[in-house]
C-alpha cells in the first residue's frame, strides 16, 4: 500500500509567543482604551506594507496606538501615499542630504521628539541605525526582519535561506540594538519552505507572516505599557 503524501499548507505558521486575545482585538470587536494610546513613530525606506498594516489595525481600533508621524528616506518609497491615505504626517528626511549616519538619525531624533514619539518601530528601514537614536530611545527600537534570528542576519535574508537549503525559516520582530539584527526578541513566526519557492514567493509568504507579529509584538508593548502605568 502507498502511503499518501503529506500534502503542505503554504501558509502554515507557527507564531510564538501566542498573541493573548487581550492584547490583540480581532477585527470584529473595538477596543474602549483605559490607558493612552501608544505613541510609535515608523522608520519607512521602500513600499510601507507593514506600515500601512499597522495604520489600518489603529483605525480599525485593534491596537491602543497611533501613529503621530512616518519618517522615510527614499524620496520614491510608496509608505508615503499610504500614510496620506490614512491621514498620517509623513517627513522625508534623505540619507544622501546627510554627511553622516549620526546626521541622519539626529534628524530622525529630532523630529521624533517634536511629535512626543514613545516607540520607534523600523518598518522596513533599510538604514543602519547608530547610538544616536538608541540614546533617545532606549530599548524602545522595533525592527521586522525576514529571518528567524539569530540565523541569516543582514541583507537578503531569504535568499539565504534558500542558498542553505533550509526546510523552515521565517520573521522575527525584536529589539533593536547596535550590532545589526541583534537585539532581545519579541515575537517570530516559523515558514515552511517549499522544494519548487523562489526568493520572491517565499518573501511574499514571510511578508503575511510579517503583518501578523508586528502587530502582535506592538500590542505586547502597548499591553506591558499599560501595566506599568497602573
Amino acid at each position: 500500500m502507498t502511503a499518501n503524501p503529506v500534502s503542505v499548507n503554504s501558509n502554515a505558521c507557527l507564531i510564538s509567543p501566542e498573541i493573548g486575545k487581550s492584547a490583540l482585538a480581532k477585527p470584529s470587536k473595538r477596543i474602549a482604551p483605559a490607558h493612552p494610546p501608544l505613541k510609535l513613530g515608523v522608520l519607512a525606506s521602500g513600499s510601507g506594507s507593514n506600515f500601512e498594516v499597522i495604520a489600518q489595525a489603529i483605525q480599525n481600533q485593534q491596537l491602543n496606538a497611533k501613529i503621530p508621524v512616518l519618517i522615510y528616506n527614499n524620496p520614491e518609497a510608496k509608505a508615503a501615499a499610504r500614510a496620506e491615505k490614512y491621514g498620517i504626517p509623513s517627513i522625508l528626511l534623505n540619507h544622501r542630504d546627510c554627511k553622516s549616519r549620526e546626521e541622519l538619525d539626529t534628524k530622525i531624533v529630532k523630529t521624533f521628539q517634536e511629535y512626543d514619539v514613545e516607540w520607534v518601530v523600523m518598518a522596513g528601514w533599510m538604514r543602519i541605525v547608530t547610538e544616536v537614536l538608541f540614546d533617545a530611545f532606549p530599548d524602545r527600537v522595533i525592527n521586522i526582519h525576514p529571518s528567524l534570528l539569530p540565523s541569516f542576519p543582514g541583507i537578503r535574508a531569504v535568499e539565504q535561506a534558500l542558498a542553505a537549503k533550509v526546510k523552515i525559516t521565517g520573521c522575527t520582530v525584536h529589539i533593536a540594538r547596535l550590532e545589526v539584527d541583534s537585539g532581545p526578541i519579541l515575537m517570530q513566526a516559523a515558514v515552511p519552505v517549499l522544494p519548487d519557492d523562489t526568493a520572491e514567493t517565499l518573501h511574499a509568504r514571510i511578508q503575511v507572516q510579517e503583518h501578523k507579529i508586528m502587530l502582535g509584538a506592538i500590542a505586547l508593548i502597548a499591553e506591558s505599557n499599560q501595566k506599568d502605568c497602573d
